[in-house]
């Protein structure tokens, strides 16, 4: 997960963990006949969440129901929104190394991605990489994005970056495979003058 939606899924889930906390610990009291405040909604356990007067007051007012139905939905796009982003992890963020010693280590994701960028932008031709590492912790695959010059042939571009930084990384982090998908663009140049 990026650094942002790491942030925002923390404290979302602080403060609806906190927001939870304080109702359940209000509605124990009430149903315990704890005194309540002055100013709080319900006096006790027979109370009703609702009175007659409090669900009818905005029953005529023409802007009420399309507020309430608006508002309703932006919270529903909001908790999906969430709920996609959480749920749908882009990055891998560890890779299993096998050491041989039967323990394993964990190396970070982001290492190896950086690394193979870094060789991948060393290839002759290409001007700029970007890997993002995708699958599971113990059979990773990477996908490639590289930018070539223009006069690069795609082809010897595509065999240096497999033969040389794919196969590195491979057999630096033990691996048995490490499947790729490479896209390749070209540098956007201006047109030429022919004379």
């Amino acid at each position: 997960m990026s650094a942002v939606l790491t942030t925002v899924n923390r404290a979302l889930t602080a403060l609806v963990g906190l927001i939870l906390l304080a109702l359940g610990g209000v509605v124990l009291a009430v149903g315990f006949d704890a005194p309540m405040p002055s100013w709080w909604l319900h006096r006790g356990p027979h109370d009703v969440l609702l009175s007659d007067a409090e669900r009818t007051r905005w029953r005529d007012a023409g802007w009420w129901w399309p507020v309430v139905i608006a508002a309703l939905a932006v919270l529903l796009l909001l908790a999906l929104w969430w709920l996609v982003a959480v749920v749908r992890r882009r990055r891998l963020t560890e890779v299993l190394v096998d050491t041989g010693d039967g323990e394993g280590a964990t190396l970070r994701g982001r290492a190896l991605e950086d690394v193979l960028a870094g060789e991948a932008e060393r290839v002759d031709g290409v001007e700029g990489a970007g890997v993002r590492l995708m699958g599971r912790r113990d059979a990773p695959a990477a996908r490639v994005r590289l930018l070539l010059a223009p006069h690069v042939d795609p082809g010897t571009a595509l065999h240096d970056l497999t033969t040389r930084a794919l196969a590195h990384a491979r057999t630096s982090a033990a691996l048995p495979a490490l499947p790729a998908e490479v896209q390749l663009r070209g540098v956007k140049h201006g047109a030429e003058r022919v004379s």
